[in-house]
């Protein structure tokens, strides 16, 4: 209770500038820590991502297709972790760096379009179905997207009952992939607050500290509310927002 008391005080607290708690304003860079703390504390393992740097990216690859949306290590599987003494170390490293949360190994993140996602909230509350953490992105260089944060399906018993999310499309590149996503192992998603190229950043809705709910719980009106929009983005051949995040 003590931890959903606080992190319920740190979203309040009042935010400067389109770049939301990645700001770097005078005490900006302690709020961003206290989320990341949070996020670490409510089982969500984290690994350092790359930022946006100028006009490009903060990693060495010439011409990143991906700015500030991947991790900075190919070994981020393993890497992960909810440690805050190595969330902290990381940090102190590069006080920018975002951070990506692995997927399949404590919770999935079902990833929709903004409209998608704001349609199936309210049909979810309005039938009354509990749900978990819910983070948002948005951007003059992307789409929005939500992102809807369950508990993970892990590895059943029958390995034909799933795939790893890898198999449809790597996390940072979605653009086949308009409609939903279901970050399963072998993914991950930008945990917030992340910025994002331009005015670009993702942040919370409802936060890490809200139980995970069942994936299949959500599916239903998460489907449904995509049917209804992805349709009309394909007419005016909108671009899908590439999220590794």
């Amino acid at each position: 209770m003590e931890r959903k008391g606080r992190f319920s005080q740190w979203l309040r607290r009042p935010r400067s500038g389109a770049g939301g708690d990645h700001d770097t304003g005078a005490g900006a860079g302690g709020v961003r820590e206290d989320l990341l703390m949070a996020a670490a504390a409510a089982g969500f393992p984290l690994a350092p991502a790359a930022h946006p740097s100028g006009y490009g990216c903060s990693c060495d690859r010439i011409g990143c297709p991906t700015p500030g949306r991947h991790p900075v290590s190919f070994a981020w599987q393993t890497q992960a972790t909810t440690d805050p003494d190595k969330v902290a170390q990381w940090l102190r490293a590069d006080p920018q760096a975002n951070f990506i949360t692995a997927t399949g190994i404590v919770h999935d993140v079902l990833d929709v379009p903004a409209d998608a996602g704001r349609l199936a909230l309210e049909r979810l509350g309005a039938a009354e179905v509990e749900v978990g953490p819910v983070a948002t992105s948005s951007g003059d260089l992307q789409q929005g997207r939500m992102l809807f944060f369950t508990a993970t399906r892990g590895t059943p018993d029958d390995e034909d009952e799933w795939w790893p999310c890898e198999l449809d499309c790597h996390p940072e590149t979605m653009d086949e992939h308009p409609g939903l996503r279901w970050h399963c192992r072998g993914s991950y998603v930008l945990m917030p607050p992340a910025k994002l190229p331009g005015d670009g950043h993702v942040g919370w809705l409802l936060g890490p500290e809200r139980p995970l709910p069942d994936p299949l719980t959500l599916l239903e009106a998460l489907t449904d509310a995509c049917a209804r929009f992805v349709g009309e983005d394909h007419e005016h051949e909108s671009a899908a927002w590439p999220i590794g995040r």
